[in-house]
């Protein structure tokens, strides 16, 4: 038996757009509740406990929050969902006792699955269940950016993220890493710990969408604003593109909600009002019909563990400017055209060339027409591969 906890996104019911981790955690669920292997739902309670829900409401509550990130829903659907994930919570809090014994009385080895990092960093309930059920205890690690660059996420984050390894290190008994450059970090981090980590690459799920039809060409940059993603060189160029082309710069149209340093960007943004605009809470049809329509996706990260922005560009067949990081490279391959993140410069230079059909432009599209995206079905079938093994 799978059990999936289903955490994160209980507490992410009152978002109206996903982020990655939250893309993973419903796949997973989604493909459990489409397939006939043996599986239940979990989710962490109120006083740490890991307890069971009931499959009914889990499938009412996944189908509707599918539902809204796709198509966007009005305030009484969301009320709806926040009602059920409320429900959820207080089953999962008289719910252990029913997780164990459902647990104990599988065929076969039961596996604890976790998917996202939440609550990762309190390992005493993952120890207890393991000793009351005999589980397997399986987890998706994302990235290990708040500990190679603690100086890009929000304080406490390393610290947690210290205490995520550590739980990964004395209870996991495998792995799951979206790119070869995440496995490779998390390694480094086990030291001596050796388990088995399998290179799963994430699958693209958004909605095939008639492209925008807005007025001049525009650019996409997609993903949480924060200095993580090196907003501030895209503001660089795009100060360099309206003093240069007056009032007839491209446009730029920064998809997704404010983050870590996010009112340091505010000032920036008050003076490149115009050619630069915002787009928090879009769901996943409209981001899919804007991001169609662009010239090109602008990713100038400065750290990823995966870079899901550039499968989905590609996967719609939008070409890709993005930084020159392993982890890009895995998602991209000969794909994209790869930029330092620290040159503004070569980043305006590629701006302007792929504002125009140029030359430049036209082989990024011919490389994408030999490119095939990563799909949840292959990445499942590497996930269920390394079940097997650990069972």
């Amino acid at each position: 038996m799978i059990v999936l906890d289903l955490s994160r996104l209980l507490s992410r019911s009152g978002s109206l757009t996903p982020s990655g981790i939250d893309r993973v955690e419903l796949a997973y669920a989604r493909h459990l509740m489409s397939g006939a292997a043996p599986h239940c739902f979990a989710a962490r309670d109120a006083l740490g406990g890991i307890g069971l829900l009931p499959v009914g409401a889990v499938e009412e509550f996944i189908a509707g929050l599918a539902a809204l990130w796709r198509d966007g829903a009005g305030p009484r659907e969301q009320r709806r969902l926040a009602s059920l994930a409320r429900r959820l919570r207080w089953a999962a809090l008289f719910g252990e006792r029913a997780l164990h014994g459902a647990m104990r009385g599988s065929e076969g080895t039961p596996v604890y699955l976790l998917v996202s990092h939440q609550n990762l960093d309190r390992a005493r309930p993952i120890a207890r269940l393991k000793a009351a059920t005999g589980a397997r205890f399986l987890c998706l690690i994302h990235d290990l950016i708040p500990l190679d660059f603690p100086d890009l996420t929000r304080p406490g984050q390393a610290l947690r993220h210290e205490r995520r390894v550590a739980t990964v290190a004395a209870l996991a008994d495998g792995g799951i890493a979206n790119s070869a450059a995440t496995r490779d970090a998390l390694r480094r981090r086990l030291g001596q710990r050796k388990m088995p980590i399998a290179v799963a690459p994430l699958g693209v799920d958004l909605p095939g969408v008639a492209s925008s039809h807005a007025d001049g060409p525009y650019f996409v940059c997609i993903g949480t604003i924060e200095a993580r993603k090196n907003h501030f060189l895209l503001f660089d160029v795009w100060e360099r593109l309206t003093a240069g082309l007056g009032e007839r710069p491209p446009c730029l149209k920064l998809i997704g909600r404010r983050g870590f340093g996010g009112d340091r960007i505010a000032d920036r943004l008050k003076s490149l009002r115009g050619p630069v605009t915002e787009h928090a809470d879009l769901p996943d049809a409209e981001m899919a019909r804007l991001l169609q329509g662009s010239r090109a996706l602008l990713l100038p990260s400065l750290a990823e563990g995966f870079g899901l922005p550039v499968v989905e560009a590609l996967a719609l067949g939008v070409p890709v400017l993005c930084s020159d990081l392993p982890a890009l490279q895995e998602s991209g391959g000969g794909v994209p055209d790869y930029l330092d993140p620290t040159d503004s410069a070569a980043w305006h230079r590629a701006v302007l060339d792929y504002a125009e059909d140029s030359p430049r432009r036209q082989a990024q599209l011919a490389r994408l027409a030999g490119w095939r995206p990563p799909c949840w079905a292959e990445h499942f079938a590497i996930v269920e591969r390394l079940i097997a093994e650990l069972g």
